[in-house]
């Protein structure tokens, strides 16, 4: 009996024109809060209330905690924005690494398996917020994993130790504004084509900064433009990169570079790979910046080849994209 009421109830409703709402499908803001007072405790609850393919902008606001979740946010979301109350008291944190055991093998969960925040949609933005990977430094373990196009990060902390960002995708775009990035090893790393817009860059250990793996038909990689390179006061000795792959692109351009970065500035990972990596510099100063012991296989840019190398044409390489931040 009660099913007919519900089936006459919905048939009578469709008949008047009157259709149930999502009363999440609109532009509005949803609250995240670890404390109840706001309409999720979780931001995985709040992205999954999201609709697919949205045409507007939807904000998360998620107020100051912390929140230990493994986040995905998956394909088929677009143009969210998950803005944090307060930067460094919203945090997203997980603590896996690269050497915690598969069942499924017995092996390794391997490095890819390790993110925090994994972002596969497009036109997503976060915004003062912090990410962490907080595993003790036991292996690889990735706080940021990027796989989307058109993905913004603005006043963020991103934080680890070895492999904390992977921009996991050629010919996506990122954008790194204002934010903070601390790690080891290899702590900005993958294919992708990112901008790094006046943010910190910060060393743990005597190690190397990126690991560019950009393919040979993609005009840009890694663009570091005016950031701060700083390190622990007992880091004496990093590179500036090494190539993950063959021909890995990096340019800093106009940053400041701590004591720490050592003379020859970049490491070939494999020797042939001097030959194709595409490492360059400009206008850098600092203790750091010293070009005469740069490897010679790496290259001063000249004045009018760096006035040429701007955000809207490092962009527009699959269509033209000017991030709003």
């Amino acid at each position: 009996m009660k099913r007919k009421l519900i089936l006459l109830t919905i048939m009578l409703a469709t008949a008047a024109g009157i259709h149930a709402a999502d009363k999440y499908d609109n532009p509005d803001t949803i609250v995240v809060s670890r404390d109840g007072t706001g309409e999720f405790r979780t931001i995985s609850e709040a992205i999954e209330v999201c609709r697919a393919f949205m045409d507007y902008h939807k904000v998360i606001y998620v107020k100051r905690g912390t929140y230990k979740e493994k986040l995905i946010v998956p394909q088929w979301l677009t143009n969210i924005e998950i803005l944090g109350e307060d930067r460094d008291a919203t945090i997203i944190t997980y603590d896996d690494h690269a050497n915690i055991t598969n069942p499924a093998t017995g092996r390794g969960i391997g490095t890819f398996r390790t993110y925090t925040v994994k972002v596969e949609g497009n036109s997503i933005t976060f915004r003062n917020i912090t990410i962490e990977n907080n595993s003790a430094r036991l292996g690889q373990a990735v706080a940021l994993h990027t796989e989307g196009d058109r993905l913004v990060f603005v006043n963020c902390r991103l934080l680890g130790h070895q492999d904390t960002v992977y921009t996991g995708v050629a010919g996506t775009r990122l954008l790194f504004s204002d934010c903070y990035i601390e790690g080891t090893t290899d702590f900005i790393f993958g294919p992708s084509t990112a901008w790094f817009e006046n943010c910190e860059i910060h060393s743990r250990s005597n190690s190397y900064i990126t690991a560019a793996s950009t393919p040979q038909d993609r005009p840009y990689g890694y663009v570091f433009s005016h950031c701060r390179l700083t390190a622990d006061s007992n880091v004496t000795k990093v590179y500036l990169g090494r190539p993950w792959r063959d021909y890995g692109y990096t340019l800093f351009i106009g940053c400041n570079m701590g004591s720490h970065i050592r003379p020859e500035g970049w490491h070939h990972w494999q020797k042939e790979r001097q030959n194709t990596a595409r490492y360059m510099e400009y206008g850098n100063s600092g203790d750091g910046a010293a070009t005469d012991r740069r490897a010679p296989w790496t290259r001063q840019l000249t004045k009018k080849e760096a006035a040429k190398i701007t955000m809207d044409e490092v962009f527009s390489i699959n269509d033209k994209w000017t991030p709003e931040i």
